[in-house]
């Protein structure tokens, strides 16, 4: 039997066998059947191996081992080095769990108050009053306006630590 390569039978080619009988192309790219004496001992990793008659019908995911072992991602070290850093990783244990619990909790307050039947309803009409009057208050005149811009910078300025 001749030996051919797997990766000229991933959809580009279907070269014949020394038997006369030729490798079948399937749905996937990454799909061979080969015959049954013909034996594949590692094609990285398979997800999926079935026998059918005279033909055992490997796919392979495309990766090898190589691939998979690659560098860690730059936010992912930067986590870590973060992480190694914390004095009390207990306290930011805590906190990140309290954290997920909050907001699971206000996600499950928003549902339940989003199913009464007349209260989603009149707090759109309290959103759309509230941005009203606040257009109508500090972008309608240019007097306005630029006090809500010097009040954003300084609030900016603030937060940042510089004025």
């Amino acid at each position: 039997m001749a030996t051919t390569s797997i990766a000229t039978t991933c959809g580009l080619t279907s070269p014949a066998l020394a038997d006369g009988k030729s490798l079948t192309r399937h749905q996937s790219p990454h799909c061979v059947a080969l015959p049954s004496p013909l034996h594949v001992p590692s094609l990285g990793r398979c997800h999926s191996r079935r026998r059918t008659g005279g033909e055992v019908i490997v796919m392979a995911t495309g990766e090898t081992q190589a691939e998979v072992s690659t560098e860690l991602p730059e936010i992912v070290k930067t986590a870590q080095d973060a992480w190694d850093k914390l004095e009390d990783k207990y306290a930011v244990t805590t906190l990140l769990v309290a954290g997920v619990i909050a907001l699971w909790t206000a996600t499950g307050m928003i549902s339940a108050i989003d199913r009464l039947p007349v209260v989603p309803g009149v707090l759109e009409l309290v959103g759309i009053g509230y941005t009203g009057w606040f257009a109508y208050n500090n972008l309608v005149f240019k007097p306005d306006r630029e006090a809500l811009i010097a009040k954003v910078k300084s609030a900016y300025g603030d937060i940042i630590g510089s004025k």
